[in-house]
């Protein structure tokens, strides 16, 4: 019996990878302009609009598209009358709970099944934006 149980409680551990455990498919990024109050807007890899505002402002975006290995990019583009428009790539790359985490509890399942189609292995970088336009 105590087998079994050991066996219930070890099975669900062995099918969940750290970053799916550890991390969220979504992540808040604060967006700021120098000057404030440019408007902004955030495309994704398939330059859909997913996000738009004025500065300072928070969002929230989604760390992968539902691909096998599918990190989101994003390009964030800022607009003010009488400055030039400027735009900042945002980059998404693996976490330490992916990389570490996996290595210590995970194994491979966590590697190469679970966090891969969770999206929880991901960073998006930098959490905050400051953007300095020019006129």
């Amino acid at each position: 019996m105590k087998k079994l149980l050991m066996l219930l409680v070890l099975i669900p551990t062995l099918l969940t990878g750290c970053a799916t455990i550890v991390g969220d498919k979504t992540q808040t990024i604060a967006i700021n302009s120098n000057p404030p109050g440019a408007t902004f807007k955030i495309q994704d890899e398939s330059a859909k609009i997913v996000q738009q505002g004025v500065t300072p402002s928070n969002v929230t975006l989604e760390k992968h598209n539902g691909g096998y290995f599918g990190k989101k990019t994003y390009t964030i583009t800022f607009s003010k009358p009488g400055y030039k428009d400027s735009i900042y790539p945002l980059k998404t790359t693996a976490n330490g709970w992916y990389v570490g985490g996996n290595l210590i509890f995970g194994g491979l399942i966590g590697y190469l099944v679970v966090d891969p189609l969770n999206g929880g292995m991901y960073k998006i970088t930098p959490e905050k934006v400051e953007q300095t336009l020019e006129q």
